[in-house]
C-alpha cells in the first residue's frame, strides 16, 4: 500500500482537521487566560459587518476553526471524527478537504445573508457548518450506493440529520443557518464528487 492509499483509508485529512480545531481552541483559550481579554473576535469569528464593511473575508474560513467553549468544540469534533472518516474514504483526502471547506464557507455565507436580511448581527464560530456538510455528503453517498454506505443506512443518516437539526432549532445560541447551508452544500458536493 503506497502512502496515498494509506492516507485515504486511514482518514488522515479528517484527523488533521480535528487536530487543527483542537489546537486553535487551545491556543485562543490559553491566550485569553494569559491576557484576560476576550479574543474570539480577534481570532477570526464570523461577523457580517467585519466581513462586508471591513473586507475581512478571511472570517468566512477562520470561523470554521474556532469554538466558543469546550462543549461546543467537543460536540463538533466528536461528530466530525465519527463521520468524517466514512466520507474521506469515499471521496479521498483532497476532495474531502474541499468538501469540508466549501460546506463551511457556504454555511457561513447563508448565515451572513440571513443576518444582513434581518439586520441582526451576531458573532458566529464553529465547525458545525462544515461538519453538517460532511453529514450531507454522507447522505448523498448513501443515496448513490442504494441506501447504505459502510454499514450506515440512509434512514439512519437521515434520522441523525433530523435529530441534529432539531437540537439546533430548539437550543439558543445555535447558528442554524450555517447548519442548513453546510448540509445542503455538502449534499450537493457529495452528489457531484
Amino acid at each position: 500500500m503506497d502512502i496515498l492509499d494509506r492516507i485515504r483509508t486511514q482518514g488522515f485529512t479528517n484527523s488533521l482537521l480535528v487536530a487543527v480545531n483542537v489546537i486553535l481552541f487551545a491556543a485562543c483559550t490559553i491566550q485569553e487566560l494569559l491576557t484576560g481579554d476576550d479574543l474570539i473576535f480577534a481570532c477570526g469569528v464570523m461577523y457580517p459587518p467585519a466581513v462586508l464593511e471591513g473586507g475581512q473575508w478571511y472570517r468566512l474560513v477562520t470561523s470554521m476553526f474556532l469554538h466558543v467553549d469546550a462543549m461546543h468544540l467537543a460536540n463538533n469534533m466528536i461528530m466530525l471524527a465519527a463521520l468524517g472518516l466514512y466520507v474521506e474514504r469515499s471521496l479521498g483526502a483532497i476532495r474531502f478537504l474541499m468538501l469540508y471547506m466549501v460546506s463551511g464557507v457556504c454555511g457561513n455565507l447563508l448565515s451572513m445573508f440571513l443576518d444582513v436580511r434581518s439586520g441582526e448581527y451576531v458573532l458566529s464560530a464553529g465547525a458545525s457548518g462544515a461538519v453538517f456538510g460532511v453529514v450531507g455528503a454522507l447522505l448523498a453517498a448513501a443515496i448513490k450506493n442504494r441506501g447504505k454506505i459502510y454499514g450506515l443506512s440512509m434512514k439512519r443518516i437521515m434520522l441523525m440529520i433530523a435529530l441534529s437539526l432539531f437540537a439546533g432549532l430548539t437550543s439558543s445560541g445555535v447558528n442554524n443557518a450555517a447548519h442548513f447551508g453546510g448540509c445542503i452544500a455538502g449534499f450537493l458536493l457529495g452528489l457531484i464528487l
